[in-house]
């Protein structure tokens, strides 16, 4: 196990080495800079915060600070807020980020699972078609669409919950819903496609054969390993939660660190884009390892230690 994970790391830090070269690349090659003519600055003062921030030094001499930076986990200043750093900005936002990502990945699975169950165990009857038809419609709306669709419905014309801000548990119930919805769908069709493949396997036949009760043979033997592809669908689902959260986040006026990155395009804060590419990164990165983990211990069928891990 402890050398897997070792390996796993290893990994995990070539691919972090690789996505700091190119996410510095990429604003290297971006046009014009972070005080460039929107902020209509005398040139004179324009050449002077390039050099306070160290941006008229050769790209070799940028390039290796800003490593030295990373691995020392400073992510420098930003250029927007005056005195403010990109961690600063991260420790700031990010809880706001990361409990409406809990809270979507939360809904999509419990619900997702519930409703893939309900269509694989009413094949082809009024509760399959149901559920197939909610999974459909999540697939098919997207989320800043249902977003707006929300907050005109439940927040603007019935009242029920604000309309933007993030000052209390009712402000997240909209967006996490609205986060929610497309990867929920999805969990529902895999849940049900493999929860179908199940019940029509031999070892379930074999133990209704047994006289097992039809209960203990669906939560016992059916959902846990029919909830295996969904738990190896964890992994991809973080990265849909963060990425689906910029603009939700946009949206709803939630001070998390979508919206940061939102806005650091369009102020050019370079390092805000860098520092917050750098940091999703490290969560996706670790959470697939965790996912792979857990999908390790859950199935007894897949070794993660030993010559089968290599």
């Amino acid at each position: 196990m402890l050398k897997y994970i070792l390996k796993r790391i290893g990994f995990i830090l070539i691919s972090l080495f690789f996505i700091v070269t190119i996410t510095f690349a990429l604003m290297q090659m971006a046009p014009g800079g972070p005080f460039a003519s929107e902020r209509k600055l005398p040139p004179k003062i324009e050449a002077q915060m390039n050099e306070i921030y160290g941006l008229n030094d050769p790209i070799h001499v940028q390039y290796f600070d800003y490593l030295t930076r990373i691995a020392k986990w400073d992510f420098g200043p930003s250029f927007k807020y005056v005195g403010q750093s990109v961690n600063d900005i991260i420790s700031r936002s990010f809880p706001y980020s990361l409990i409406l990502g809990m809270e979507a990945i939360f809904l999509a699975v419990s619900i997702g699972v519930l409703l893939g169950v309900i269509a694989a165990l009413y094949h082809n009857r009024f509760g399959d078609y149901i559920a197939m038809i909610i999974a459909v419609l999540g697939i098919s709306v997207p989320s800043f669409i249902l977003a707006t669709i929300l907050q005109y419905v439940f927040a603007a014309k019935l009242q029920m919950f604000p309309i933007a801000k993030f000052d209390s548990f009712a402000h997240s119930v909209l967006p996490a819903i609205a986060l929610a919805a497309t990867p929920l769908a999805f969990i529902a069709r895999l849940m049900r496609s493999s929860m179908l493949d199940v019940l029509n396997s031999d070892y379930i036949k074999t133990a209704k054969a047994k006289g097992l009760s039809g209960r203990v043979t669906i939560y016992r033997h059916g959902i846990r390993n029919a909830i295996l592809p969904v738990v190896s669908y964890l992994g991809p689902l973080v990265a849909t939660i963060l990425t689906g959260s910029f603009i939700i986040e946009k949206i709803f006026a939630i001070p998390g660190l979508g919206n940061e990155f939102v806005e650091s395009i369009t102020n050019r804060d370079y390092t805000v884009i860098m520092g917050t590419t750098v940091f999703f990164s490290v969560i996706l990165l670790f959470s697939i390892l965790i996912v792979d983990i857990i999908y390790g211990l859950i199935d007894p069928r897949i070794k993660i230690t030993g010559k089968e891990g290599d």
